[in-house]
């Protein structure tokens, strides 16, 4: 069974590819906070709807917030109480 450390290179590809980080993702640690990186609150937004996308979740209301998209940790942490994880788990078992 895949667990969440498993979609950790699916998050930081959505991070290289919407986050507009003056980074590169891949020298980010899991804990380092993104906006520090470069991350604007508006790439914010495009980073959630790519990851809604990629593991077909949506963020409630109460998760729209700066801390829930702060660093790759806090993403994992969210798309794991979102279910994302089980999710991406059965589409990788289907493929």
């Amino acid at each position: 069974m895949n667990t969440a450390i498993d979609f950790e290179p699916q998050i930081r590809q959505v991070l290289r590819d919407h986050g507009r980080l003056n980074r590169d993702v891949g020298e980010i640690a899991p804990d380092t906070d993104l906006y520090q990186a470069g991350m604007t609150s508006h790439a914010s937004v495009n980073v959630m709807l790519a990851l809604e996308g990629k593991f077909d979740v949506e963020f409630p209301d109460r998760m729209l917030k700066r801390s829930v998209f702060a660093s790759v940790d806090a993403i994992r942490s969210a798309l794991t109480e979102l279910g994302a994880i089980e999710g991406a788990d059965a589409q990788v078992a289907q493929a």
